[in-house]
Formats: structure tokens, C-alpha cells, sequence
């Protein structure tokens, strides 16, 4: 089967959780395709059963479809060159190999187990680095078909060429050349008939038609040995897209198993699907220009290989929140307060409160939807607080401009009879212009008042429209009396 545009493929491992560089392997493929108007495929490589994890296929499968990298083909809507899972493969890796060892790229194997450990014994006490020593490279028809005949488990180990080099080019990384003599004749097939990942993975992708493979650079070093099955067998060679992996910081790999946030972590915290993936994307990818916020149908558009860096990117919590931010930004009215609300009603349980405000005021104000219950937690409760918040350089006022703002304000408020924003905009400025002061001498104090707290959604107007009337004069008269009291 041929195929004249872009395929690529995403094969996770069903192993338990989505982390940040997999999300972005899948990303990049995904941009990569549709940039081209080709195909996205999805492949599950379940063949090490020991690391499956029970649910772990439908994280894939969940995780892909909320981020929106819908795959053309794959194990839930098939295609032409399926079954797109690697353990239904199965039967058809021995042969292949087979064809290998007649053209003579790959030989049997029948080193055991205690011989291959005691070679590895030597190799370290004289300094080499472990490999396979060759033993059975060489042997006879009549000597393989012997040990055949008498049930000899064996392996199939590719031939490599002991001389030479062998250059191979990636779209990141340049043209890459390695010596030949380093290379070890790595296993194909095992005991058990079963295919190791670094053979299935080429006879998937070639079958499969995948013409662009994208994944970590830790498997550079591999990729002059695919490349060599490759040409064995004469087949096209795809094209490589190596990616340096995303770190913690600068010594540290991004990884779950120290406590990194996985995607559903991400979500789990309050951060929207957009927003994760429009970081993701900018993990180790440049646009072109200054634009920093796309949409995935921008980022199909932007995405270039030219773009991908060399260099390791560090995940950046605070960008990522940043991000998040103007996601939330944009946001309409109507869905931040639908998407706000479970937050907001963790600490404001209140029914007589102005929820539209406070959605109002949180929006332009949040970055992370898990921020605002301790953002509104003054609603229900007026907290315990020091007087020493009056005290505002900015705004000059300090214990005694506040008491003599509260007490104007007091009178001000109470004769406020329709209490919506306007009336009370138009009451307090209208006796700050009376008495000649500053803005802030009085809506600093009033914000104190209502809240206890330093830093708020709104100002003092806006708390006072969320709380009510009857709230709002009762704490500002508590207000007035902790004044007084510490005078």
C-alpha cells in the first residue's frame, strides 16, 4: 500500500497517565499532519505488559479527544492498514525478521542467559561498555540448523556492520553520524517469538505508511540501527523529528514519578484544555511571530518543524498560568460564571449575595480557577483582621484618615435606597468631591471594612454591591468601632 501525503502516528504505551512531553509528541504529530492536510494516527503499543496500567488505553483516548487531537485512523475507527493496536499485531514481526536473516541483516542467537551475564561480567572488569560479543554471528547452516533441530531457544539479533559509519539526518538535529563499531547487534526477536519495541516500532511505522516520525531525542542513539532495518530491507526511510525533552528545571526531566503534574493534574488544578495545550505547543516550539495565544485551529496554521529548538525547555508554571489567564479572559461573561460558580460556592455558600458580580469582578482578575475560593472567602464572613491594613502609603491613609472616611462614608451609604453599582458610584463620588479628597482616602478604608483583607476582586464598591446593604452597613459600623477602639 502506498500513500502520497503526510502520516504521522502517536504510540503511547497505555501506562497509566498523560504527562506533558506525550501530550506534546501527540501535539506535534497532530499539527504536523494537518498542516499538511495528511493523516494523524493513532497507535496503542501495549506489548510490555508488565508497565500496563488497567484503564490506561481510555486516558489515551479521553485525553486526546477533550484536547481536541482527533485521530483519522486508529483502534476505535480502524483504517486501511490496521489493527492498530501492537499486541494484534503480533503474528507478523517473526517473519519479517525471518526475511532479515536470509538477506543476511539478522542472525539466530542461542546464547543463554549465564553465558550472555558472565561476557557482560568481563566486559565491565576491563572497562567496555556492555554488549552483545558476537558469539553466534557466524555460525554454519549446519550449526544453526543443529541447534534448531535440538530445541534450542534462541534470539534473532540484527547484523550489524562492524566497520564503517552510518549517517542518518533529523529535521531538529542535522545530519548525525555514527561509527559502525559501536553499534550493538541488538535484539530483534526474543525467546518467546515476541518482537522487542525497537523492531516492532519499524515494522509498524512502514506498514503503517507512517512518513514522519516525531518523539523524544532520547532515542537518537536508536535511530541509526532503525535506520539500518530500513535499508535492509529497502524501504523509505521517514522523516525524523527528534524533540529535547521538557525539564523541571535545568538538571531535572519533567516526570510524574517526582510529583509533576501529569494532563489530568493540569486539569484537576483549574487550568483550562486550551490553555494547557497552547503551552504545550510552546514547549520547545517557537511561532514565527510575537503571538504567544492560539487557538488549535492558529496552531495548525503556525506550526513549522523549523520552529522546534534544540535545546530543552523548562516548564514554566508561572507562563503556563499567565496563559491560562487570557484563556479565561476571553472567556464570555455567561460561561466564566457557569465555570466559576463550583469554585466560587466552596467558600461563599451565601444565597443573598450578587453572584453575577462577583463572576463580574473575578474574570478579568483570575488565573487559575483554583485561586478563587480563597478570593471570596471574606463573603460569608467578615475575617478577624489588624487595623494596620488601613495604613496605605499609596493611597495616604493610615488608623485616623480611615475612622474619619468611615464615619462620612456611613450616613453616605445609608441613604443609598436603590443599592446597585450606579447609585452607589455616584453617591461616594459626589461626597469625595465635597469634602475634596483623594479617591482612594475613601474606597481604601471602605475596602477594609468590608473585607478584612488586603487584596480583593473589586474595590469597595463592587463588595458592597455583591454583599448587600444591610451587610455592608453592619460591617462598616464594625469597622468604625475597631477604629475607635484601638484610637
Amino acid at each position: 500500500m502506498t500513500f502520497d501525503k503526510v502520516r504521522t502516528r502517536f504510540a503511547p504505551s497505555p501506562t497509566g497517565y498523560m504527562h506533558v512531553g506525550n501530550l506534546r509528541t501527540a501535539l506535534y504529530a497532530y499539527l504536523l499532519a494537518k498542516k499538511n492536510n495528511g493523516t494523524f494516527i493513532l497507535r496503542i503499543e501495549d506489548t510490555d505488559q508488565e508497565r500496563y496500567v488497567e484503564g490506561a488505553v481510555d486516558i489515551i483516548y479521553n485525553t486526546l479527544r477533550q484536547t481536541g487531537l482527533l485521530w483519522d485512523e486508529g483502534p476505535d475507527i480502524g483504517g486501511p492498514v490496521g489493527p492498530y493496536i501492537q499486541s494484534q499485531r503480533m503474528g507478523m514481526f517473526k517473519e519479517y525478521a525471518m526475511q532479515l536473516v536470509e538477506k543476511g541483516a539478522a542472525y539466530y542467537c542461542f546464547c543463554d542467559k549465564e553465558r550472555l551475564e558472565e561476557v557482560k561480567v568481563i566486559q565491565q572488569a576491563s572497562g567496555i561498555a556492555p554488549h552483545y560479543d558476537g558469539h553466534c554471528r557466524n555460525l554454519s547452516k549446519e550449526e544453526i540448523q543443529a541447534k534448531l533441530d535440538a530445541g534450542i531457544p534462541y534470539v534473532i539479533r540484527q547484523k550489524m556492520p562492524q566497520e564503517g559509519t552510518t549517517t542518518f539526518h533529523d529535521e531538529v538535529f542535522g545530519d548525525i553520524t555514527v561509527e559502525n563499531s559501536i553499534l550493538d547487534d541488538q535484539i530483534l526477536i526474543k525467546t518467546d517469538g515476541m518482537p522487542t519495541y525497537n523492531f516492532a516500532n519499524v515494522v509498524d511505522d512502514h506498514t503503517m505508511g507512517i512518513t514522519h516520525v516525531i518523539r523524544g531525542n532520547e532515542y537518537l542513539s536508536s535511530t541509526p540501527k532503525y535506520n539500518l532495518l530500513y535499508q535492509a530491507f529497502g524501504w523509505d526511510i521517514p522523516v525524523y523529528v527528534h524533540c529535547a525533552p521538557v525539564m523541571k528545571n535545568a538538571t531535572e526531566k519533567l516526570s510524574k514519578r517526582n510529583g509533576d503534574a501529569s494532563f489530568q493534574d493540569l486539569i484537576a488544578k483549574g487550568y483550562l484544555t486550551e490553555a494547557v495545550i497552547n503551552y504545550i505547543a510552546l514547549l520547545g516550539w517557537s511561532p514565527k511571530g510575537e503571538q504567544e495565544v492560539f487557538t488549535l485551529e492558529e496552531l495548525v496554521q503556525e506550526f513549522d518543524i523549523s520552529g522546534i529548538s534544540k535545546s530543552p525547555a523548562i516548564f514554566d508554571p508561572v507562563k503556563l498560568k499567565a496563559i491560562n489567564g487570557a484563556y479565561i479572559r476571553k472567556l464570555s461573561p455567561e460561561k466564566f460564571e457557569e465555570m466559576a460558580m463550583p469554585y466560587i460556592r466552596e467558600t461563599c455558600k451565601r444565597e443573598d449575595v450578587n453572584t453575577a458580580m462577583i463572576a463580574e469582578v473575578l474574570q478579568p482578575r483570575t488565573e487559575l480557577f483554583t485561586d478563587i475560593p480563597e478570593q471570596v472567602d471574606f463573603i460569608d464572613q467578615l475575617p478577624e483582621y489588624d487595623i494596620a491594613l488601613y495604613t496605605h502609603k499609596k493611597m495616604k491613609t493610615n488608623s485616623e484618615t480611615s475612622l474619619e472616611a468611615l464615619n462620612c462614608l456611613l450616613p453616605v451609604l445609608e441613604g443609598v435606597e436603590d443599592w446597585n453599582m450606579d447609585a452607589l458610584h455616584q453617591a461616594i463620588f459626589s461626597k469625595i468631591e465635597e469634602l475634596g479628597v483623594k479617591n482612594g482616602y475613601m474606597l481604601w478604608p471602605l475596602r477594609v471594612a468590608l473585607s478584612g483583607k488586603q487584596f480583593t476582586p473589586g474595590g469597595g464598591l463592587e463588595i458592597a454591591v455583591i454583599i448587600g446593604k444591610e451587610d455592608t452597613l453592619a460591617r462598616v459600623r464594625k469597622g468604625i468601632e475597631k477604629l475607635k477602639a484601638e484610637a
